[in-house]
């Protein structure tokens, strides 16, 4: 019988096994050969060059731009998300009266939680049509006709959210802020409910704060769904081509105004279809590859710790 389940084993595998290897493998190592050629991604032909690509890659001032925006979204983004999330959910599942009942959630919190998940069901273009309006720099804009009916704005001088150097960046990252804080707030509010009330009434009753329920009980016991969202939140750092290509002001894929919002998958999309330089284009995408893997692996490690039961 030991024997007999080797080839039924494999015969499941197989299939699934050659299936990824043929749609996810094979185009990886397709993109790090045509990474080494003069390829314009317009014709068969191409020249291998090496490690040009790389060389020229780190002495591109725009590249490394890119590349600071990028790392700025990933100390920011996943931090920001995770920490109001953490909060929202908190307050949702723990944050009302203790009674005769126990710890209880606020009055409500199954609608909130629908109101907080919205922005789960639109779509990065319906995002970014919507956020255009928010950020239009005349009193059209709902934050510049805010300002101006708070008097904190010139009518004549409005704020010029997205093309301005400064604020552009920092304009897309709220939006993915408030795009994400509703699905990771249903995940972690998920993973209170699975933790039993009788821990918080115990620290409740032996005199424990809020802050200290949380920070001694909630967070712990959440750690490892806090690690799963800070992968994920990391991977769309090291993303969001979508919504900066279509909200920031730019002649190709945004990234305006002069570079001041361009991350590295923007800079890509530009250099292979607008330029034709395919394998230069080719080399960002090994190196983003080779950023985000590493990323993911160095926070699972660093952030593992011990499993608590309850």
């Amino acid at each position: 019988m030991r024997h007999r389940k080797y080839p039924f084993i494999v015969g499941f595998l197989f299939l699934p096994v050659l299936l990824y290897v043929a749609l996810v493998i094979w185009p990886y190592l397709q993109t790090f050969g045509y990474s080494m050629t003069d390829w314009s991604g317009a014709s068969q032909q191409m020249n291998f060059i090496g490690l040009r690509n790389y060389t020229k890659l780190f002495g591109d001032s725009t590249f490394l731009l890119a590349l600071q925006h990028n790392l700025l979204l990933l100390l920011v983004l996943p931090l920001v998300t995770i920490l109001l999330a953490l909060f929202f959910a908190f307050m949702l599942n723990v944050g009302g009266r203790s009674g005769t009942g126990g710890v209880q959630g606020v009055r409500g919190a199954a609608f909130y939680k629908v109101v907080f998940f919205f922005p789960q069901v639109l779509s990065v273009a319906i995002l970014s049509v919507l956020f255009q309006g928010v950020y239009r720099t005349d009193q059209g804009g709902l934050l510049n006709g805010v300002l101006v009916k708070l008097g904190l704005e010139d009518a004549n001088h409005p704020w010029q959210w997205l093309a301005d150097p400064d604020l552009g960046l920092w304009c897309v990252v709220g939006v993915l802020v408030w795009s994400g804080v509703g699905f990771y707030l249903v995940l972690f509010s998920a993973a209170m409910q699975n933790v039993p009330k009788d821990i918080y009434e115990a620290a409740l009753l032996d005199g424990a704060g809020r802050a200290q329920t949380f920070f001694k009980i909630t967070l712990p016991l959440l750690w490892e769904t806090v690690q799963t969202a800070w992968v994920y939140l990391a991977i769309a750092a090291m993303d969001a081509f979508a919504l900066v290509s279509t909200m920031t002001p730019g002649a190709y894929y945004g990234g305006g105004p002069d570079h001041h919002s361009e991350i590295m998958a923007t800079l890509l999309m530009r250099n292979f279809i607008t330029y034709g330089k395919a394998g230069y284009a080719c080399a960002m995408g090994v190196v983003i590859f080779f950023i985000t893997l590493v990323l993911s692996v160095v926070s699972l490690r660093v952030t593992r710790r011990e499993k608590i039961e309850f």
